[in-house]
């Protein structure tokens, strides 16, 4: 069923994306006023948006894997399916949209292949580079550190809560998080996190601050999440700025 919503939705959408008047002397229909909608026209609306949408995701996604969307076939495609003159069966419409998102997965699939491969590599050469600066450290398991400013307090466990401010970027200084950026710091079981961060932190006492640059088997690996891409090697600024006790915040409550 949602591959034939999605085959609906291709056609439908790109076309009344696409479509022009056939002739010059056509006038453009006037913008509807959000305020002046009826019911129906707001239900319409959101149709129509919605398939905008679908189809603006879909073209960008194509483009980004070198498969740009025909824009002549998919008017075609469209007015044909107003005037009840398709070119294929709905049955064969449905199995050639199937097939077009088969290979648009199969190509997202082999860039992220690609991608993982070339982050690993490039990861490999940041570190390296890195490693040769004043102060840099690394500890058994492959992290590297820099401390930015000494703490005087207590250093957390693995098991505790902490809080702390944070930037999180990619080795090209790509910014994915930020808890500077929201306004506030973030408060988690230290165990909760990458393994990274869960080594990382340990080695710090509140009112530090450490640059950790984490390689990927110990930050996200293969997935993908947002900007970090599979096999990303991670660059964290972090300040730690308190060690939550737990049992005094409950008590509290």
């Amino acid at each position: 069923m949602r591959k034939s919503l999605v085959a609906l939705s291709t056609v439908a959408a790109l076309g009344l994306a696409a479509c022009q008047p056939d002739t010059a002397q056509e006038t453009a229909q006037p913008s509807l006023k959000k305020e002046e909608m009826t019911d129906s026209q707001k239900h319409a609306y959101a149709m129509g948006a919605s398939m905008g949408l679908f189809v603006k995701n879909r073209a960008d996604q194509q483009e980004q894997l070198g498969v740009p969307l025909d824009e002549s076939a998919l008017q075609q495609g469209f007015k044909d399916g107003l005037g009840d003159s398709l070119a294929f069966s709905q049955e064969e419409i449905q199995q050639i949209a199937q097939e077009g998102e088969q290979a648009l997965r199969d190509k997202q699939q082999a860039q992220a292949e690609k991608q993982a491969e070339e982050n690993v590599q490039k990861g490999k050469d940041f570190m390296a580079e890195n490693a040769k600066k004043d102060g840099v450290k690394t500890t058994e398991s492959g992290i590297q550190y820099e401390v930015l400013q000494e703490g005087e307090g207590d250093s957390p466990a693995a098991e505790d809560t902490v809080k702390v401010h944070y930037k999180g970027t990619l080795i090209d200084g790509t910014e994915f998080d930020s808890s500077y950026s929201r306004g506030e710091p973030a408060t988690f079981p230290l165990n909760r996190v990458i393994p990274g961060w869960t080594e990382g932190v340990q080695l710090m006492k509140e009112g530090a601050k450490y640059r950790f640059v984490i390689p990927p088997e110990l930050a996200y690996g293969e997935r993908a999440t947002g900007a970090i891409t599979p096999n990303s090697t991670l660059v964290f600024e972090v300040e730690l700025l308190d060690v939550v006790d737990t049992d005094e915040e409950a008590a509290a409550e």
